[in-house]
C-alpha cells in the first residue's frame, strides 16, 4: 500500500517517549568545526572501514548510513565526507540527531576507493559482515537499538545486511530509501545490480521503503516500491509515497539520479527525516 501525504516535523520529545533505552553516555561525539568521531575497524580481508559516530546529547536509537553512488565519501579527519556531499542522508544527519537519534555515516572499505567505490561488493557477504562490524560497535556504544538505512544504490547495501547478518551484528529494522531496482548491462558489469539481487524474503526485521513521487531517475521507478514488500517478510511493512518539493521536469534518466532532485528529496530533508523516524519508534510514517 501507498501512503501519499504529507507531514509535519516531528519532535525528538516524542520518540524518546518512545524506549527507555539508555542514552549515550558522552554528550557528542563531535567536536565543534567536527562532523563526528571517526572510528576505524578491521573488516575483510586485511581492510578498514571508517565511520564518522556523531550524536545528540541522549540517543534513544541509532542509525547506520549508507549512502548512494560509489559509498566512498573519502572522510577527513573531522568525520566530514569529502565526497557525496549532496546525498539526501548525509544532507539529513542534523535531522536525525534533533529527532534524538546517533548516527554512523559508513565510508566504503580501505580497499574500494575513488569514484566506483563499492562497486560490486555491495551485494557480497564480506560487505554485509563488515557492515555487521559497524552495527555491532554502535550498539556496544549507544545500548541502543540499531537501524541500517540506505538510499539510492546504499538501498543495495542496506538490503544486503538485512537478508545476511544475525545476532548483535543484525540491524533491528531496516530504512530504503530511493531504493534502486532497475538496472541493465554496461561497460561495468555491476551497474546492473539492483535490490533485487538481494534474497529479500530472508528479511524479517521491519522494513520502511521511501520514494518521491516525482523521482525520474531510471533506476528508481517509485511506482515499483511496492515490489520490494512484496518479497520482504517483515515484521512491520510500510511502502510511502513522498509528494511535493521542487520539481525536476523531464523524462526519466540517470541525470536526475543525484542529490539536488527529488531522488534525494530536495528541501524535504527534515519531512523524510521526520517520517523515518516516527516509523522506527513504532508508529506510521
Amino acid at each position: 500500500m501507498f501512503f501519499i501525504r504529507h507531514l509535519p516535523l516531528w519532535t525528538g520529545l516524542f520518540i524518546a517517549s518512545l524506549s527507555a533505552t539508555p542514552a549515550f553516555a558522552q554528550p557528542n561525539t563531535a567536536a565543534p568545526g567536527a562532523c563526528g568521531e571517526v572510528v576505524t575497524l578491521r573488516t575483510h580481508g586485511s581492510t578498514t572501514t571508517r565511520y564518522a559516530l556523531a550524536s545528540p546529547a541522549e540517543a534513544n536509537f541509532a542509525l547506520v548510513l549508507l549512502a548512494g553512488g560509489g559509498g566512498h565519501l573519502d572522510l577527513n579527519d573531522k568525520g566530514c565526507p569529502r565526497a557525496l556531499t549532496g546525498n539526501s542522508l548525509v544532507r539529513s544527519i542534523p535531522h536525525f540527531h534533533a529527532l534524538g537519534f546517533a548516527t554512523a555515516l559508513v565510508d566504503a572499505p580501505s580497499d574500494h576507493p575513488g569514484d566506483d567505490g563499492l562497486g560490486g561488493f555491495r551485494i557480497a557477504a564480506d560487505h554485509a559482515e563488515d557492515l555487521g562490524k559497524v552495527i555491532a560497535d554502535m550498539r556496544k556504544r549507544s545500548q541502543a537499538p540499531v537501524w541500517i538505512a540506505g538510499t539510492s544504490r546504499g538501498s543495495i547495501s542496506a538490503a544486503n545486511a538485512a537478508v545476511r547478518l544475525s545476532g548483535s551484528a543484525a540491524p533491528d529494522g531496516v530504512v530504503l530509501t530511493s531504493a534502486l531496482m532497475y538496472g541493465n548491462i554496461g561497460r561495468k558489469s555491476w551497474v546492473a545490480q539492483t535490490i533485487f539481487d538481494n534474497a529479500l524474503d530472508a528479511i524479517r526485521i521491519p522494513v520502511l521503503v521511501v520514494g518521491h513521487a516525482q523521482d525520474n531517475c531510471l533506476r528508481s521507478p517509485p511506482e515499483q516500491m511496492d515490489k520490494i514488500t512484496a518479497r520482504t517478510n517483515g515484521a512491520r511493512e510500510q511502502v510511502v509515497m513522498v509528494t511535493g518539493g521542487p520539481s525536476r521536469s523531464g523524462p526519466p534518466s540517470l541525470a536526475v539520479c543525484e542529490g539536488r532532485t527529488p531522488h534525494a528529496y530536495i528541501d524535504q530533508e527534515a519531512e523524510v527525516a521526520a517520517g523515518i523516524a516516527r516509523f522506527i519508534g513504532g508508529g506510521k510514517y
